[in-house]
Protein backbone atom coordinates (compact mmCIF):
# COMPACT_ATOMS: atom_id res chain seq x y z
CA UNK A 1 0.00 0.00 0.00
CA UNK A 2 0.99 3.73 -1.26
CA UNK A 3 1.02 6.35 1.59
CA UNK A 4 2.18 10.02 2.10
CA UNK A 5 5.17 8.73 3.91
CA UNK A 6 6.32 7.02 0.79
CA UNK A 7 7.09 10.65 -0.06
CA UNK A 8 9.20 13.32 0.81
CA UNK A 9 7.47 16.37 1.58
CA UNK A 10 8.07 18.00 -1.91
CA UNK A 11 7.16 14.97 -3.94
CA UNK A 12 3.89 14.94 -1.79
CA UNK A 13 3.37 18.19 -2.76
CA UNK A 14 3.85 17.65 -6.37
CA UNK A 15 1.21 15.17 -6.43
CA UNK A 16 -1.28 16.82 -4.59
CA UNK A 17 -1.23 19.70 -7.07
CA UNK A 18 -1.29 17.44 -9.83
CA UNK A 19 -5.22 17.25 -9.97
CA UNK A 20 -5.94 20.90 -9.79
CA UNK A 21 -2.77 21.40 -12.35
CA UNK A 22 -4.64 18.90 -14.31
CA UNK A 23 -7.46 20.64 -14.95
CA UNK A 24 -5.15 23.95 -15.13
CA UNK A 25 -3.74 23.28 -18.02
CA UNK A 26 -6.98 22.60 -20.00
CA UNK A 27 -8.56 25.38 -18.41
CA UNK A 28 -5.17 27.35 -19.97
CA UNK A 29 -4.79 25.81 -23.15
CA UNK A 30 -8.58 27.60 -23.88
CA UNK A 31 -9.24 29.73 -21.30
CA UNK A 32 -12.96 30.15 -20.99
CA UNK A 33 -16.09 33.10 -20.41
CA UNK A 34 -16.47 33.51 -16.30
CA UNK A 35 -19.28 31.00 -16.47
CA UNK A 36 -17.48 28.76 -18.59
CA UNK A 37 -14.71 28.70 -15.99
CA UNK A 38 -16.61 28.52 -13.30
CA UNK A 39 -18.06 25.12 -14.47
CA UNK A 40 -14.57 23.84 -15.58
CA UNK A 41 -13.84 24.35 -11.32
CA UNK A 42 -16.70 22.50 -10.57
CA UNK A 43 -15.87 19.78 -12.52
CA UNK A 44 -12.27 19.33 -11.02
CA UNK A 45 -14.23 19.36 -7.72
CA UNK A 46 -16.28 16.88 -8.80
CA UNK A 47 -13.56 14.39 -10.01
CA UNK A 48 -11.90 14.64 -6.46
CA UNK A 49 -14.70 14.31 -4.59
CA UNK A 50 -15.69 10.90 -6.61
CA UNK A 51 -12.16 9.96 -6.10
CA UNK A 52 -11.95 9.98 -2.40
CA UNK A 53 -15.14 7.97 -2.06
CA UNK A 54 -14.79 5.84 -5.38
CA UNK A 55 -13.18 2.67 -6.50
CA UNK A 56 -10.18 4.24 -7.50
CA UNK A 57 -6.49 3.39 -6.15
CA UNK A 58 -5.00 4.11 -2.41
CA UNK A 59 -2.54 6.73 -3.86
CA UNK A 60 -5.52 8.55 -5.32
CA UNK A 61 -7.54 8.17 -2.59
CA UNK A 62 -4.59 9.65 -0.04
CA UNK A 63 -4.50 12.31 -2.89
CA UNK A 64 -8.20 13.34 -2.99
CA UNK A 65 -8.51 13.01 0.84
CA UNK A 66 -5.32 15.43 1.20
CA UNK A 67 -6.50 18.04 -1.17
CA UNK A 68 -10.37 18.32 0.25
CA UNK A 69 -8.65 19.15 3.32
CA UNK A 70 -8.28 22.68 4.44
CA UNK A 71 -4.61 22.86 4.56
CA UNK A 72 -4.39 20.54 1.79
CA UNK A 73 -6.56 22.64 -0.79
CA UNK A 74 -4.90 25.70 0.43
CA UNK A 75 -1.40 24.13 -0.21
CA UNK A 76 -2.42 22.91 -3.81
CA UNK A 77 -3.59 26.47 -4.38
CA UNK A 78 -0.23 27.95 -2.90
CA UNK A 79 2.06 25.67 -5.32
CA UNK A 80 0.02 26.22 -8.31
CA UNK A 81 0.61 29.57 -7.59
CA UNK A 82 3.82 29.47 -7.69
CA UNK A 83 4.36 27.45 -10.60
CA UNK A 84 2.52 30.23 -12.71
CA UNK A 85 4.04 32.98 -10.95
CA UNK A 86 4.54 36.07 -13.52
CA UNK A 87 3.63 33.82 -16.35
CA UNK A 88 2.06 35.11 -19.32
CA UNK A 89 -1.38 32.97 -20.42
CA UNK A 90 0.56 31.09 -23.38
CA UNK A 91 3.06 29.71 -20.63
CA UNK A 92 1.09 29.07 -18.04
CA UNK A 93 -0.63 25.50 -20.27
CA UNK A 94 3.50 24.58 -20.68
CA UNK A 95 4.27 25.44 -16.83
CA UNK A 96 1.32 23.09 -15.87
CA UNK A 97 2.65 20.40 -18.27
CA UNK A 98 5.89 20.35 -16.95
CA UNK A 99 4.83 19.97 -13.59
CA UNK A 100 2.92 16.87 -14.35
CA UNK A 101 5.56 15.44 -16.00
CA UNK A 102 7.64 16.09 -12.56
CA UNK A 103 4.69 14.53 -11.05
CA UNK A 104 3.84 11.23 -13.34
CA UNK A 105 7.74 10.62 -13.18
CA UNK A 106 7.24 10.76 -9.17
CA UNK A 107 4.62 8.18 -9.18
CA UNK A 108 6.29 6.52 -11.76
CA UNK A 109 9.46 5.63 -9.78
CA UNK A 110 8.03 5.30 -6.19
CA UNK A 111 4.82 3.73 -6.84
CA UNK A 112 4.52 1.96 -9.98
CA UNK A 113 1.82 -0.09 -8.85
CA UNK A 114 -0.47 2.75 -8.40
CA UNK A 115 1.14 4.57 -11.43
CA UNK A 116 -1.41 3.05 -14.36
CA UNK A 117 -4.70 4.64 -12.35
CA UNK A 118 -3.03 8.28 -10.85
CA UNK A 119 -2.42 8.86 -14.33
CA UNK A 120 -5.87 7.46 -15.61
CA UNK A 121 -7.10 9.38 -12.77
CA UNK A 122 -5.61 12.99 -13.68
CA UNK A 123 -5.93 11.96 -17.99
CA UNK A 124 -10.05 11.48 -16.65
CA UNK A 125 -9.84 14.66 -14.71
CA UNK A 126 -8.66 16.92 -17.51
CA UNK A 127 -11.13 15.12 -20.15
CA UNK A 128 -13.98 15.84 -17.84
CA UNK A 129 -12.36 20.05 -17.08
CA UNK A 130 -12.26 20.05 -21.36
CA UNK A 131 -15.69 18.71 -21.47
CA UNK A 132 -17.40 20.48 -18.70
CA UNK A 133 -18.07 24.43 -20.53
CA UNK A 134 -18.76 25.25 -24.07
CA UNK A 135 -16.31 26.80 -25.68
CA UNK A 136 -16.88 29.63 -28.38
CA UNK A 137 -20.29 30.87 -29.11
CA UNK A 138 -22.22 33.93 -27.80
CA UNK A 139 -23.95 34.13 -24.31
CA UNK A 140 -23.90 30.32 -23.90
CA UNK A 141 -25.60 29.26 -27.77
CA UNK A 142 -23.56 28.19 -30.36
CA UNK A 143 -19.50 26.66 -29.72
CA UNK A 144 -18.26 23.15 -29.25
CA UNK A 145 -17.35 21.35 -25.76
CA UNK A 146 -14.37 21.10 -26.78
CA UNK A 147 -11.76 22.98 -28.39
CA UNK A 148 -9.20 22.46 -30.78
CA UNK A 149 -7.01 23.57 -28.15
CA UNK A 150 -8.31 21.33 -25.51
CA UNK A 151 -8.11 18.51 -27.61
CA UNK A 152 -4.60 19.32 -28.21
CA UNK A 153 -3.93 19.88 -24.64
CA UNK A 154 -5.50 16.86 -23.66
CA UNK A 155 -3.56 14.49 -26.12
CA UNK A 156 -0.30 16.09 -24.72
CA UNK A 157 -1.45 15.42 -21.02
CA UNK A 158 -2.42 11.30 -22.07
CA UNK A 159 1.31 11.03 -23.44
CA UNK A 160 2.78 12.81 -20.60
CA UNK A 161 1.29 10.47 -18.39
CA UNK A 162 1.48 7.76 -20.91
CA UNK A 163 -2.84 7.21 -20.49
Amino acid sequence: MVAKNDFTPAEWKKLVQAPLLAGFAVTAADPSSFVGTLQEAFANAKQLAEAKSGASGELVKAIAEEILSSSGRTEAREGIRSIVQGAKLDEIKGRALEALKETATIVNQKAPGEAKIFNGWLTQIAKTVAEAGTEGGFLGFGGVKVSDAEKATLSEISQILGA
